[in-house]
């Protein structure tokens, strides 16, 4: 990856791509062209063979959510457009192979907590906090609220959307939002930790498993055991799935072919 961009940093460290958002001085908020470069960088990340990506950011705050001088010079087509490209952005952090990760450093609030419950992963530091303000506001977190809701009980995404109030790290793995809050020195020590954890085995099979896990995750349960049933029984055929079982069988570490 060789791209050059004005509000991220990449790099490439063995097998984990991280994308660290660079733009401290507007608390990383996600103007069009903000996201419009974290969409080219994922998509980038998910065309190599990496098997992981780290979603990082610069500064004391993880990201502030939109830009709102960028919304705010825009006419009602504008900010569709706007959120359509930060849906893309969501989405892409979900359909990549890799696993990907959240190293929340700070703050993250809106968009920027969207982005933290679109990842797969999540570990913050236990100085950073989360919340959807648009409820203490004139702009609602409608949003936002979509990935969050998909990861907290009804009651809190109603009290994080309604009240606007942040919560802090410690209650935010409570509430399943994130997996992990550490002292803030530990956090990249727990960041690799988690991905390390995440990303051992059969690269092809995770990636398949990535996909059917988000899938499912809204389909009535016969209908997500169907779709579950089927592809499991197909990735049993797969390199992956014949060598760990093999290594099972015959009591040996496995040597995974992809």
């Amino acid at each position: 990856m060789t791209a050059e961009y004005e509000y991220l940093l990449v790099k490439t460290d063995g097998d984990t791509v991280t994308i660290t958002m660079n733009r401290p001085d507007r608390r990383n908020a996600l103007s069009a062209d903000h996201l419009s470069e974290l969409l080219a960088a994922f998509r980038a990340a998910g065309e190599t063979d990496a098997s992981g990506i780290v979603l990082a950011a610069a500064g004391p705050v993880f990201s502030a959510g939109h830009d709102f001088a960028d919304v705010a010079a825009r006419d009602l087509l504008g900010v569709r457009d706007l959120l359509t490209l930060c849906q893309a952005v969501m989405t892409t952090l979900e359909e990549v192979p890799q696993v990907v990760i959240a190293r929340v450093q700070g703050l993250a609030t809106a968009a920027g907590c969207q982005l933290v419950a679109s990842c797969d992963l999540a570990v913050a530091a236990d100085s950073a906090g989360f919340a959807l303000p648009g409820g203490k506001g004139g702009w609602f977190c409608h949003t936002p609220a979509v990935p969050v809701s998909r990861s907290i009980g009804r009651k809190r995404l109603m009290e994080l959307a309604l009240t606007g109030d942040v919560i802090d790290a410690r209650t935010a793995v409570d509430w399943g939002l994130i997996n992990y809050a550490v002292p803030a020195a530990e956090l990249d020590t727990a960041v690799a930790d988690l991905l390390g954890r995440a990303t051992r085995g059969s690269r092809a099979s995770k990636a398949l498993g990535k996909r059917t896990l988000y899938a499912q995750l809204d389909r009535p349960e016969a209908d997500a055991y169907t779709l579950a049933r089927e592809v499991m029984a197909a990735a049993s055929q797969l390199p992956g799935a014949s060598e760990g079982m093999a290594a099972f069988l015959e009591k040996r570490s496995p040597v995974w072919p992809d």
